[in-house]
């Protein structure tokens, strides 16, 4: 018999909590199959079997927090799975599967799926309100809670007053551990920094008109979809080379100065927010640093973020552009001294050579703790990377 338990989960983290099981008790399982994935809250944790045996016990329950070498079930190692029921027996109900598991477009949360099993409905039959069309825990409360559907044959269903119990009308869900986490860092951020934000305004149409003209070569070529990040990207990084205060830290009454950038990109999910970033990418092209965001990108949507892609960073862009933002005043992502926010492109009228004329732009904020960056150099730093992006030619000089 041999113990089941929490590995060492990365840098300063020490709880987690269990996301799903994927073995149930009495399961036969090979040396390297997934058991039980858990959630940190910068990544999902896979912990596999370490040999070949049944699965005697679960220790801890899905939704459970545990810590690092806590227990989590036993592996028989070697034992035989139980029997399978004869053919002269009576043959039992089925167990209710997953149903994440019934439709495969059909996107379910883990906990919308466990209230979904115990309630006998099919989740392609509840219309998901999350982000992508997922069907939350609220969507099938809701379709417990709706009236039930004619009986078949066109008979009429028997009038009955339906009472909804009070539970319905709110639900409770206990924090995931990257949701207190995520709390937690942006409260530090907030009560550790003197936060202020300064603002400026880019023209998108030199850059526009550069990526029109550049991404069916580059796809064709090195195999990427060229979108606007990496050219965002590519500036700050010369604008960080500019203003190095910017991408510096402060470890208590010491300036660390970074001569490199691990550039940060805010990537939000169902399951929280998370920073991967582009290690060394001021030293990188644009195409190239396009390649990595793709990459970081796919791994962020199997799941497959290392604690590598999420450490490290020394600046961070984010791009609350995407879901129609028009402005906002981005949380600087502690310890970090800077973050980079994007917005929305939008054609509006601006004088150009004294005329007025229609253009895309785009509204850029830059929130910079005070104690480290002086004013002066948060609105420099602004104005250098709008100037790139106004000329793009200049990222190549």
């Amino acid at each position: 018999m041999s113990s089941i338990k929490v590995p060492p989960l990365g840098e300063s983290i020490v709880e987690a909590t269990i996301s799903r099981w994927l073995k149930n008790e009495g399961d036969r399982v090979a040396a390297g199959d997934t058991l039980v994935e858990l959630e940190t809250d910068k990544i999902t944790v896979e912990v596999p079997a370490l040999e070949a045996g049944v699965l005697t016990k679960r220790h801890k329950g899905e939704g459970d927090v545990v810590n690092v070498g806590d227990e989590l079930g036993e592996l028989s190692a070697g034992a035989a799975a139980p029997d399978a029921p004869a053919a002269s027996a009576p043959v039992a109900a089925p167990v209710a599967a997953p149903i994440a598991a019934v439709a495969a477009d059909v996107k379910v949360s883990p906990a919308a799926a466990r209230l979904a099993t115990e309630a006998g409905i099919t989740p392609s039959d509840v219309t998901g309100t999350g982000r992508g069309g997922v069907v939350s825990k609220p969507d099938v409360v809701a379709a417990i809670a709706a009236p039930a559907k004619a009986a078949p044959g066109g008979a009429p269903a028997i009038p009955a007053t339906v009472v909804v119990p009070s539970s319905t009308r709110e639900t409770r869900e206990k924090m995931t551990t990257r949701r207190k986490r995520i709390a937690e860092n942006l409260l530090l951020s907030q009560h550790q920094t003197a936060h202020l934000t300064t603002f400026n305004e880019i023209d998108m149409t030199a850059i526009t008109a550069l990526r029109e003209r550049l991404k069916d070569r580059v796809e064709k070529e090195q195999g990427v979809k060229l979108s606007y990040m990496p050219f965002f990207v590519k500036a700050a990084c010369l604008a960080l080379d500019a203003y190095p205060a910017v991408n510096a830290q402060i470890d208590g009454d010491t300036i660390v100065y970074k001569h490199y950038v691990n550039m940060g990109i805010a990537v939000a999910s169902d399951a929280g927010l998370v920073v991967p970033n582009v290690k060394d990418a001021d030293t990188k092209s644009i195409v190239q640093i396009g390649k990595d965001i793709g990459a970081l990108a796919k791994r962020a949507r199997d799941g497959k973020l290392s604690m590598d892609d999420l450490t490290g960073g020394s600046f961070t862009i984010t791009n609350g552009g995407v879901f129609g933002s028009l402005l906002s005043t981005p949380i600087i992502n502690y310890p970090q001294v800077g973050i980079l926010g994007l917005h929305k492109t939008q054609d509006r009228p601006v004088a150009i050579n004294g005329k007025v004329e229609i253009r895309p732009m785009m509204y850029v904020a830059l929130s910079y703790d005070h104690r480290m960056i002086d004013g002066q150099q948060a609105v420099l730093f602004l104005v250098r990377f709008k100037e790139l992006m106004e000329d793009p030619a200049a990222m190549l000089l």
